[in-house]
């Protein structure tokens, strides 16, 4: 399995049992690839050989001594951290250490917690420099590695290809993944990508976190015991054990309750959960990615998501443009969805009018793909023969519920009515807030309003007194 637990950590000590409990401590807290060294000379030839996230070196061994082995480290692989373990316990040789580059500085007998702490940062820094080089690579260079993971996401966006080319770098990490964006982008597709990039083995087990209470939530991804409560005469896995080796994908996360949120910080935390009506921890082995379509600052703002878990969540992030932002992607979606309907329904692929594209282009698709969708779906399902129909999308299109999109690449200046309306309003509201604004510059009195309106005083009343009724 790719990921960086799965990368090789190196103890050296001339120290054997400092090795070997060093080795326990880190193999029983889910580092998977511990190698020891008594002997220093074999350091430098291990790592030019590749693979080695992070160093642990003592200060003081025969042969190469640990001050010497730090700037060989430092000048020749400054992407591996390494980390000094010693007993001198002296500020000045701490200070020289962390001067000549060492990562932290940690002294003899260390607390088992101290070491997995220094060694945890120390991967997370090292994936994080490594994710950032292969970023800037990726766009500088305008390349995609691996374009079928994104098969099923159909697009043609310079934005879009930003999105694939972050995935494509930040996949193959264990941090958590926060994907956001409005209703109907299609989080779970990006999910399923970074499953396909990150390498695993495991499933994908996909669960939607919305409406459910704290037990729910704690039976459905941890399971139970026997007896744990009425009604559960045997014990059962939970989703978290079935994504073992795999990625678990929380979808609506934003909806999570105060108590479920404190147990998933844990399980992002601790890599540990205990399933219902058990005091037993069991360690967790499931990449974790999340969706929600929620602001989740403004969550934190109304105390409805905690600060902390938002913190552990947001460590890689990726925003999914809502489709009035790619508008370049219509004519590719109107095709994919249009063969798409036409399978479905055993009928031949209908042409769809040259119109159809100006008319979806100027609304703002509340429901983005997933509506634009089921508006095809529904139109193909209607269809005869011939030419495909524009009335069922006008009656969407041109209903009461219009939005459309705002003209947000213009200032204000150049386009008042988006500034006043936030967006192009209808000729119903300009009408409607032109008489609204005439009454009440002429401070009620019909006539002048009239007269600012360049109509007569009993066209004013009508329209009124119509708005009324």
């Amino acid at each position: 399995m790719t990921t960086e637990t799965a990368q090789t950590i190196v103890l050296v000590d001339d120290e054997e049992n400092i090795l070997k409990a060093s080795r326990l401590i880190l193999l029983g807290n889910g580092f998977g690839n511990v190698v020891t060294l008594q002997d220093s000379r074999q350091l430098m030839p291990l790592l030019e050989q590749g693979g080695v996230a992070a160093v642990v070196l003592d200060l003081f061994m025969p042969h190469l001594s640990g001050t010497e082995l730090l700037p060989l480290i430092v000048e020749r692989f400054p992407h591996i951290p390494a980390i000094v373990m010693t007993a001198v316990d002296e500020t000045e040789t701490a200070v020289t250490c962390m001067k000549s580059g060492a990562f932290d500085y940690l002294v003899k007998p260390v607390e088992s917690g101290r070491l997995i702490a220094s060694v945890t940062k120390a991967l997370e820094m090292g994936a994080m420099s490594r994710e950032l080089n292969s970023l800037k690579e990726c766009l500088l260079d305008d390349r995609l590695d691996h374009p079928e993971a994104f098969a099923s996401i159909v697009t043609d966006s310079k934005k879009m290809r930003a999105v694939f080319q972050y995935l494509e770098v930040v996949s193959r990490s264990r941090q958590p993944i926060l994907v956001t964006g409005e209703t109907g982008v299609g989080k779970e597709l990006f999910a399923r990508a970074v499953h396909e990039l990150s390498g695993v083995r495991g499933e994908f087990v996909a669960v939607n976190v919305a409406g459910l209470d704290d037990v729910m939530f704690s039976d459905t991804l941890f399971g139970h015991k026997k007896g744990a409560f009425t009604g559960a005469d045997q014990a059962r896995d939970g989703l978290i054990a079935r994504a073992a080796g795999g990625t678990l994908f929380l979808d609506e996360i934003g909806d999570l309750n105060e108590a479920s949120q404190i147990k998933l910080l844990r399980l992002l935390q601790e890599k540990e959960y205990y399933p219902v009506g058990s005091d037993m921890a069991r360690k967790s082995e499931a990449r974790i990615v999340c969706a929600t379509n929620r602001d989740l600052k403004k969550q934190i703002e109304k105390e409805a998501f905690r600060n902390d878990l938002y913190y552990r969540l947001c460590a890689h992030q990726v925003q999914i443009p809502p489709l009035r932002e790619r508008l370049e992607d219509l004519p590719l979606l109107i095709d994919y969805f249009l063969g798409e309907a036409a399978a479905s329904l055993g009928r031949k692929k209908p042409t769809p009018p040259p119109e159809l594209l100006t008319l979806l282009s100027v609304y703002s698709f509340p429901g983005n793909v997933r509506e634009l969708q089921a508006l095809i779906h529904d139109a193909v399902a209607r269809h005869g023969s011939g030419v495909l129909s524009l009335d069922s999308f006008r009656n969407i299109i041109g209903g009461d519920a219009v939005q459309l999109i705002p003209q947000t690449a213009v200032t204000s200046s150049d386009d008042p009515l988006s500034a006043i309306f936030g967006r192009f309003p209808t000729v119903r509201e300009v009408e409607d807030y032109l008489m609204a604004e005439a009454m009440k510059r002429a401070r009620g009195n019909q006539g002048i309003a009239a007269t600012m309106l360049g109509i007569t005083r009993q066209t004013l009343n009508k329209r009124l007194q119509a708005k009324k009724g």
